[in-house]
C-alpha cells in the first residue's frame, strides 16, 4: 500500500442496526395507529379488531359470526381503508357462480381473441359477505385462493398478489337460508371470531358514535376522511419481525396438548367426548404464529401462556365438531375449548 492509498472503510454495522431498529419502530408506530383509530370509531370491537391486525401480519384469514346489524362489515371496511391495498366486498347469494369470483374469459370482437378479466378475488383484502348463503361450487374456487394463494380460471392459473386476505361473515347457521361450511373450508380460516350482542352500556356508546358522525355529514363540517396508514412493505416487514418473537419449548408443549386434547390425550381429552372431528395440526401452527403477531404487537419479544389462552378459543373452536350427542345437549364448540383450556396445565 502507497502512502497515497487509503484502506477501505470498514461496514458500519452499528448504522445498519439503528436503521433497522428505526424501521421496526416506525412499522409498529403504523399498526398502533391502526388499532388506536379502528377502536376510536368502533366500540365493542377490540378483540376483532386484534384478530384482524394479527391475521393481516400472519396472512390470515377470519371468518366473523353474528347475527346482522353488529358492525360487522362496517369494522372490515374501515379497516380495509387503513391499509395502502385493493379491496373487494363479495355478497354472497344461492345464484352466485364461481366466474363472479375468479374472472372469466371475454371475447374481443375488434380482435377476434379472448382477454381473461380478473375477478373480485385478485383484489388484496376481500370481504366476503354471508359466506354460508354461497354454494359449493363458489366455496371450492374460494378455498383455492385461501390455501394456495392463485387461482385456476379457463385452464390457467394464477398467481395472487401478496398480502391476499380473506375476511367471511356468516350468519348464525339456524337463520333461513344459511348452510354450515365443509370442514375443508373452516380450516383455511385462522380465526373464528364471535361478536355478540351489545350491552346497554356499549350500545349507548354505539349511539353516540354513530349520530356525531351524522352529524358530521349533515352539518357544514367536512366529512373526515380515512387515510392508508400502512402498505405491503410495511405487512411483509411486520410479518417477518412477528416470525422471530421467541416461542420457548414449554410453549410449544403446551400448544400441542391443547390441540390434541381435541383428538382424546391427555388430561384434558375426556372433553374430546364431545368431539367428532378434531383439530389439524394446522391448528397448532395458526396458534403459535398467531400468538407470535400478538406478542409483536403487545411490544414483546417473547410468547407467554397467555397469548395462548386468549387466542385459542377464536383459532381452535371451527375446527372442531362436535357429535350428535352433544349438538343435541346445546354444547358448543368454544364452550369445549374453554374446557380444555381449564383442564390443560401450563407447564
Amino acid at each position: 500500500m502507497t502512502a497515497q492509498e487509503t484502506p477501505p472503510p470498514l461496514p458500519n454495522h452499528s448504522a445498519r442496526s439503528e436503521a433497522a431498529h428505526s424501521k421496526a419502530t416506525n412499522t409498529k408506530a403504523k399498526f398502533t395507529t391502526v388499532r388506536d383509530e379502528l377502536n376510536q370509531s368502533l366500540a365493542g370491537h377490540q378483540k376483532l379488531i386484534e384478530r384482524l391486525l394479527v391475521a393481516i401480519i400472519t396472512g390470515g384469514h377470519v371468518l366473523i359470526e353474528g347475527s346482522p346489524g353488529l358492525a360487522k362489515t362496517r369494522t372490515v371496511n374501515q379497516f380495509a381503508q387503513l391499509l395502502d391495498a385493493a379491496f373487494a366486498r363479495v355478497q354472497a347469494t344461492p345464484d352466485l357462480l364461481p366466474a363472479d369470483l375468479t374472472g372469466t374469459n371475454i371475447y374481443q370482437q375488434h380482435t377476434g381473441t379472448f382477454n381473461f378479466v380478473a375477478g373480485p378475488l385478485f383484489n388484496n383484502i376481500i370481504l366476503f359477505d354471508e359466506i354460508n348463503r354461497a354454494p359449493p361450487k363458489v366455496q371450492s374456487a374460494l378455498l383455492e385462493a385461501m390455501g394456495e394463494k392463485q387461482i385456476t380460471a379457463a385452464g390457467k392459473t394464477y398467481l395472487l398478489q401478496s398480502p391476499f386476505m380473506v375476511v367471511a361473515t356468516q350468519n348464525p347457521i339456524e337463520h333461513e337460508g344459511t348452510y354450515p361450511l365443509p370442514e375443508a373450508q373452516l380450516d383455511r380460516f385462522m380465526f373464528f371470531v364471535d361478536v355478540a350482542m351489545p350491552t346497554p352500556e356499549l350500545e349507548h356508546q354505539i349511539l353516540d358514535i354513530v349520530l356525531s358522525e351524522s352529524q358530521i355529514v349533515s352539518g357544514n363540517n367536512p366529512v373526515t376522511t380515512i387515510h392508508a396508514v400502512l402498505n405491503a412493505d410495511d405487512i411483509q416487514a411486520a410479518g417477518q419481525t412477528a416470525s422471530t418473537v421467541f416461542i420457548s419449548d414449554a410453549v410449544k408443549d403446551y400448544i400441542v396438548r391443547l390441540v390434541t386434547a381435541t383428538r382424546g390425550y391427555g388430561n384434558a381429552g375426556d372433553e374430546a367426548r364431545a368431539v367428532e372431528h378434531a383439530a389439524s395440526p394446522r391448528g397448532s401452527i395458526f396458534l403459535a404464529r398467531a400468538a407470535q403477531a400478538r406478542a409483536w404487537l403487545n411490544d414483546r419479544d417473547h410468547i407467554t401462556p397467555e397469548d395462548i389462552q386468549v387466542l385459542a378459543p377464536d383459532i381452535l373452536s371451527g375446527r372442531i365438531i362436535l357429535n350428535y350427542h352433544a349438538q343435541a345437549r346445546g354444547i358448543t364448540a368454544r364452550q369445549v375449548v374453554h374446557r380444555i383450556l381449564e383442564h390443560t396445565a401450563v407447564v
